[in-house]
């Protein structure tokens, strides 16, 4: 596949784009940046990975919240089916209603519907205005001391419950305010938080008994111990929650000046205890480097195990908290991702794998999941090790239905064997 990485064509006024499957992603964006235009999907690693792998994974990304998903910005696939036969579905027109869309069917199998060799994509301008903040959002601590007192009017239970609730709508304002102020030019909100924390470390009580507050925001801790060449853009503090909020539009000073007012306005509001705004682009880069470079921080720092979810945006870092209390003091817990779509990166860290812990993590980490309505996989896919779990997001209904599919196009099972279902469905 990787040999199959050829530009076909370029429509610079429609802004579409055909090319081969085994073209890197990072070649396309160089590309379409010379032409003045981007691709509506970035990724961390966007260095390696292969466009027909991100169409057949249906990959999020970063830009997901302003360009949406590969859903609907392909405009059309070539695949080569079980048999050999080759299915032409590269169209390159914004409407077709002319009968079933079969496209959808490969975008997101991961190649178990067939092989993914060209694609078309819709590809946005590039704007000319791009500003970047790094936010650092309030905690327990922040809450004003008659708040709190207002809590305990319904007693202890109460208390603890909208404690928390206060805590995760200061995260959450953010996030609605910014798309309310910030609204078409908003093109990234993606978030870390500081409550995976190392607990060797000592802990600090906000009042008598009530609330234990960690001190040590180890995501972040992680990524400027392994990451060469990084450093905490809001020094010397570290604070419980960070946001990466990204604008993009086409008049630089109004758009700036837009961003800028609602920091203020935010700030004003409690809703973010300090901020940086990126002054070039090698200090927006050193921005995302901190966000993008976690996953390689964790790998760097131990063994991990890693879930891809997505939940309702007011229960996501829920999951986060009750994994923590679930593992105590035998792993880090570490929650980031992109906030602005509902999408939670879960990573638990620890020394070395222990099937203890795994034990402890699943199948909680799913019923969870499939408690609160979410999805065990968000943009990453089921792949060998998901696709028995595949229930916890689907109904049975639908996983026949999938499997009906999976038989009839591939009906020997030869294309990614084993992946997206159960085995015992297909045999």
């Amino acid at each position: 596949m990787g040999s199959m990485n050829n530009i076909i064509s370029f429509d610079k006024v429609s802004g579409i784009l055909v090319c081969e499957a085994g073209c890197i992603l990072e070649n396309l964006v160089s590309f379409l940046d010379n032409q003045g235009f981007i691709m509506p999907l970035d990724l961390g690693a966007k260095g390696s990975c292969h466009i027909g792998g991100n169409v057949s994974t249906n990959a999020g990304g970063l830009r997901f919240i302003r360009y949406g998903s590969l859903h609907g910005n392909v405009l059309g696939l070539e695949a080569v089916l079980a048999n050999g036969t080759v299915v032409d579905m590269l169209g390159t027109l914004r409407k077709d209603n002319t009968g079933y869309d079969l496209k959808h069917l490969f975008i997101g199998s991961e190649g178990s519907l067939g092989i993914i060799t060209k694609v078309s994509i819709l590809t946005p301008p590039k704007l000319s205005s791009v500003n970047l903040a790094f936010l650092a959002c309030k905690d327990y601590l922040s809450c004003q001391d008659r708040d709190l007192s207002l809590l305990f009017v319904g007693g202890l239970d109460y208390a603890l419950k909208k404690y928390v609730i206060v805590k995760h709508l200061r995260l959450l304002n953010l996030l609605f305010e910014a798309k309310r102020k910030l609204g078409p030019i908003l093109s990234a909100f993606e978030f870390l938080d500081s409550n995976s924390m190392d607990l060797r470390k000592s802990q600090h009580v906000l009042l008598p008994c009530l609330f234990i507050i960690h001190d040590l925001f180890y995501c972040l801790e992680q990524v400027l111990s392994h990451l060469e060449g990084v450093r905490n853009p809001l020094p010397p503090s570290m604070h419980n929650f960070y946001v990466l909020i990204e604008t993009t539009g086409s008049d630089e000073s109004f758009d700036k000046e837009k961003l800028e007012a609602f920091l203020l306005h935010s700030m004003e509001g409690g809703l973010i205890l300090d901020g940086a705004l990126a002054q070039d682009i090698n200090q927006a880069l050193s921005f995302w480097r901190i966000r993008e470079g976690v996953p390689e921080a964790l790998m760097r720092a131990g063994a991990v195990y890693k879930y891809d979810l997505s939940l309702p945006v007011e229960k996501m870092y829920d999951l986060v908290e009750a994994m923590r209390t679930r593992l105590g003091p035998t792993a880090k817990v570490v929650g980031y991702g992109h906030l602005g779509d509902g999408n939670l990166h879960l990573n638990i860290s620890l020394p070395e794998y222990n099937e203890s812990v795994l034990a402890q993590i699943e199948p909680f980490v799913y019923e969870w999941t499939s408690k609160h309505r979410g999805s065990i996989s968000a943009e990453h896919g089921l792949g060998l090790m998901k696709a028995n779990k595949i229930h916890y997001s689907k109904s049975t209904e639908c996983v026949r239905l999938m499997a009906s599919i999976k038989k009839l196009l591939d009906p020997n099972g030869i294309l990614n064997p084993y992946k997206v279902l159960p085995p015992s469905l297909l045999s």
